[in-house]
């Protein structure tokens, strides 16, 4: 019987939309708001869910002390009140939307817990608007 455990967490960053390719005009009518030159920010709430089977030992699919330490050393520290433009290296080259924040935070957090688990982040950037990686 597999068992999916879910912890949330909070951070809050600064990030702008744009294409460097694309004129400011060309940008503005996509990303809107979004792609204001002097950024913007967001309250980011933060879902990582590991889904798999109890340990028989401990009945814990995962230590939710050990999932929270690694979401707050690996992902909190480095994105909280940061500009992921400027200030996160993963997101040289590419645009922080709200997809590719998700699929960097599973990237980062795939390396720390076990392959036989499976991974899911779930990403609000507001109440209303969130992404799940992988879908």
């Amino acid at each position: 019987m597999k068992v999916k455990v879910s912890r949330k967490e909070h951070f809050n960053a600064a990030h702008r939309l744009f294409n460097p390719a694309w004129t400011a005009e060309e940008n503005m009518k996509v990303f809107g708001k979004c792609s204001n030159p002097n950024y913007h920010g967001h309250n980011y709430e933060l879902v990582v869910s590991v889904t798999g089977l109890p340990d028989p030992n401990t009945g814990y699919v995962y230590d939710m002390k050990v999932l929270s330490d690694i979401i707050k050393d690996n992902v909190l520290r480095k994105f909280d009140h940061r500009n992921l433009n400027l200030d996160i290296a993963e997101f040289n080259g590419v645009n922080p939307t709200a997809e590719n924040i998700a699929a960097v935070i599973w990237k980062i957090l795939r390396e720390k817990i076990d392959t036989n688990l499976e991974l899911k982040i779930t990403l609000y950037e507001t109440e209303r608007n969130f992404v799940e990686y992988p879908a």
